[in-house]
């Protein structure tokens, strides 16, 4: 059984701030459409719950949801920053260099009480999905946009919606 070392980790302050920082710096794509997620029946109950509670806006844009669409994602502004609900656990979720903090492309760390894998994706865009909850929540801020506002306007809903716990 993977390690699950977001459970008891302790806010990354330093490092998250890093990646934001880090995340302004070239343009994006446009497009808006995405991959819609299958999770299982459960899961989709948790993502179908998490839509109704999704805020109108996010860092300031207004909702736009992507093609197809779906209970299971929601997008906001443009380019968009583009949340799936119900999306399988990334591989760097176990990865013993993430959990050291020695992997520069991914970290650990937790935004107003919700826990995140933070990956820097060579497009220049910021890919987060939320840890130690029932589903997984992966949300994706283009480069440019600032990433803490978009995780702080999305922590109440996934927080109320999406309980702790080990999705897999």
């Amino acid at each position: 059984m993977p390690v699950n070392f977001f459970r008891h980790r302790p806010l990354a302050l330093p490092v998250l701030t890093l990646l934001i920082v880090v995340t302004g710096c070239s343009s994006a794509d446009d497009s808006a459409a995405v991959t819609v997620p299958e999770p299982d029946g459960k899961a989709t109950k948790l993502c179908r719950n998490l839509d109704k509670a999704l805020p109108a806006k996010v860092d300031g844009m207004g909702r736009d949801d992507p093609e197809p669409r779906s209970a299971l994602t929601a997008g906001w502004g443009s380019p968009a920053i583009i949340l799936r609900c119900g999306v399988v656990r990334p591989p760097k979720m176990t990865d013993p260099k993430v959990a050291s903090g020695s992997d520069p492309k991914a970290v650990a760390g937790e935004v107003n009480g919700v826990g995140w894998l933070m990956e820097k994706r060579d497009d220049g865009s910021s890919r987060f999905t939320t840890s130690s909850r029932l589903a997984y929540v992966e949300v994706t801020v283009p480069s440019g946009r600032d990433t803490s506002g978009a995780l702080v306007d999305l922590a109440a809903a996934i927080k109320k919606t999406v309980p702790e716990g080990i999705a897999d």
